[in-house]
């Protein structure tokens, strides 16, 4: 019999509204984003509700948002997004111009057709040159899981991120047919938690598709389950969405008429 309590946050929606909040990339990634989309971007993550864990934006306003955010909010810029090619000198490049603005995060997909393709070489020699230039901050490895079309292709692109020196494994850029899914989140949470070296300081991030508080539960639900409720942090659990602000908003404070945020495709 199974003794272990319910956590507060599943009974509870308010209470899974702001783990939401604390865990949330809230993202931006259009291709015609301005400098005035990213200043709202960042007014929002510094709500009246409470403080998103990080903005995630292109790499080339990543300085801009920077300048925006007090520094306990996070800023993630991408990197070989959202193709996903092999292109080592290019991925690097949009590396060290987010490391130069001052961010904290980067969000990097892996070569996934290459991958599909059979050449894990080039995946880790993407993955381990990205490492490199950005040493001390937090690297998010996106797998792309709704293009690898079976269990064994996500489990080995995590077991590729994971050995490259991933922080976190992320499901999808948002830009794909397929985002996140519970399924391939079992898949790569079980391949966190059966790394040795992962299992306590790796961390998970949904990303795509997830537009409500409900959504969200269902991946804080899979995380506890499989790295125990630890996990349940920003330093290990995100959620890479922007549709999902209002919904948290109408959560929290129901009267409110809740400010749109521009879709990212997330």
């Amino acid at each position: 019999m199974n003794t272990t309590p319910t956590p507060p946050w599943l009974l509870d929606l308010p209470a899974s509204a702001r783990l939401t909040l604390a865990c949330l990339d809230l993202t931006s990634l259009n291709d015609s984003d301005t400098e005035a989309d990213i200043t709202y971007l960042c007014q929002r993550a510094q709500g009246p509700m409470g403080p998103v864990a990080a903005v995630c934006v292109w790499p080339r306003f990543a300085a801009f948002a920077r300048a925006q955010l007090p520094a306990h909010i996070g800023v993630a810029a991408v990197a070989n997004f959202p193709h996903g090619h092999t292109d080592v000198d290019a991925a690097v490049q949009d590396t060290l111009q987010i490391v130069q603005a001052g961010a904290q995060e980067v969000d990097v997909v892996l070569p996934y057709r290459a991958l599909i393709a059979g050449d894990e070489e080039a995946v880790t020699r993407l993955l381990t040159a990205v490492r490199q230039a950005c040493p001390g901050l937090v690297l998010k490895v996106i797998l792309e899981t709704g293009e690898l079309k079976t269990p064994a292709l996500i489990e080995r692109a995590c077991q590729l991120a994971l050995a490259a020196g991933a922080d976190f494994l992320k499901t999808s850029t948002g830009k794909t047919a397929t985002h996140a899914t519970p399924e391939a989140a079992q898949i790569m949470l079980n391949a966190i938690a059966a790394s040795p070296a992962a299992r306590d300081t790796v961390g998970f991030k949904p990303s795509g598709g997830i537009r409500t508080v409900q959504d969200a539960i269902v991946y804080e639900a899979l995380t506890q389950q499989i790295l125990g409720a630890e996990a349940l942090t920003p330093k290990r659990f995100r959620i890479g969405a922007s549709s999902i602000f209002g919904h948290i908003e109408s959560v929290l404070n129901p009267t409110a008429t809740p400010a749109a945020v521009p879709s990212s495709g997330y």
